[in-house]
């Protein structure tokens, strides 16, 4: 069975195909989603693809959904029997992954308030992409879903019930991601009882895990709560947004805009890529400087309380930041030395691929690196429920 998945960013899709026994067969990225696009197109064995396209647009969701079908259309290809979506909020009422119905489509639409960063896109990508590949099956896997196991009173809001009714609650995200580390590291047999995942990228989050279930995690109702974020302002006193509305010209929508697009990283250091503020620290800039501690330190302060509350272990980093930026993890480290996290300096800068151990010897919380293999984890949940 080849399971094609498809995982939308805000300006970007990614696209991968696996075959029996969930091995890559070739993945792209379509980026410049309403501007000006550009493909990325290998195959396993990293052969270029893309060059056999000719010129390829994305001016619309149209359009780069038509580039998408085009790319893995191409002759001598693998063809999709499934496809697999990655979609970050499932509303109030769809529990578990979905095989994309009619009454899937309409709970996605209901429940677009609940993560507006991110479902409209996806709803309107599944739309599409249903529309060019009608024969065969559609199905909707969800970043909330490994969070699930969370108790209640992880979950509430202590708000009034009547709230609550509607769905109001902390549903977590990045589970996929979190997911697929727990699957790496017990395929390694290396899972600890008790551990956090530390998913730092554009969007960040920290989960604590007991026996590889989800107990706790730092996002909530929607993926703006929690540590500083790429360009979202993570956790934030309820006072701050009042105070916010209530500025002379402010509406729901700029406040929107403020908290989810202008603030992070952004707001503090005036860009969002980290690789772009540790070349600006590289040359003394005290902006970048201070953005990068306020967010290692949020990342710092949620760890710390799983250490204290859940017992944890080992921290895994994962995510673009988490994987890729040996410094941060150095950072964060160096915060929770007197909980007893220290790195092996070399080995933490040793720039590889898969599942690693950055910590020192003897260290009392082991630190991981992993790839966050969300792609890989859909095509296993859409290859489940296709047995079903």
């Amino acid at each position: 069975m080849n399971i094609l998945v498809i995982n939308p960013g805000s300006s970007s899709i990614k696209f991968s195909m696996y075959g029996d026994g969930l091995h890559l067969l070739y993945e792209g990225e379509l980026s410049g989603v309403g501007g000006e696009a550009e493909l990325e197109f290998r195959d396993a064995a990293h052969v270029d693809l893309a060059s056999r396209m000719g010129e390829v647009r994305a001016a619309t969701v149209e359009e780069a959904i038509a580039t998408v079908e085009r790319a893995v259309s191409l002759e001598g290809l693998p063809q999709a029997e499934a496809v697999g979506y990655r979609v970050v909020h499932p509303g109030p009422r769809l529990c578990g992954h979905q095989r994309v119905t009619p009454e899937v489509m309409e709970e996605l639409r209901a429940g677009k308030p609940f993560a507006p960063l991110h479902d409209p896109e996806a709803v309107q990508i599944i739309e599409e992409t249903m529309v060019r590949f009608p024969s065969v099956p559609h199905f909707a896997c969800f970043d909330t879903v490994f969070h699930e196991t969370m108790p209640e009173e992880a979950k509430v809001y202590a708000l009034p019930p009547e709230v609550r009714a509607e769905g109001v609650r902390r549903y977590g995200f990045h589970g996929l991601s979190c997911e697929s580390i727990v699957t790496q590291m017990r395929e390694a047999g290396v899972l600890p009882a008790r551990m956090a995942i530390a998913h730092l990228g554009s969007g960040s989050s920290v989960t604590a895990c007991v026996d590889g279930k989800s107990v706790d995690t730092t996002m909530g109702l929607t993926p703006t709560g929690g540590v500083v974020m790429g360009t979202r302002s993570g956790d934030l006193d309820p006072g701050v947004i009042f105070y916010l509305l209530r500025r002379e010209g402010a509406t729901v929508d700029s406040v929107e805009q403020m908290v989810n697009h202008d603030a992070g990283l952004k707001g503090l250091g005036g860009v969002n890529d980290m690789r772009a503020l540790r070349e600006l620290i590289a040359k003394g800039d005290p902006r970048a400087r201070f953005a990068v501690r306020v967010f290692c330190r949020s990342v710092a302060r949620a760890l710390a309380g799983f250490v204290a509350l859940d017992g944890v272990e080992a921290v895994v980093f994962t995510g673009g930041i988490g994987e890729h930026d040996a410094a941060t993890r150095e950072e964060v480290a160096e915060l929770l030395g007197g909980l007893g996290m220290a790195m092996d300096t070399a080995a933490n800068r040793v720039e590889s691929s898969g599942l690693r151990r950055v910590s020192a010897e003897g260290a009392r919380i082991a630190a991981w690196v992993a790839p966050a293999e969300e792609d890989r984890m859909i095509a296993r949940h859409v290859a489940k429920m296709l047995m079903v």
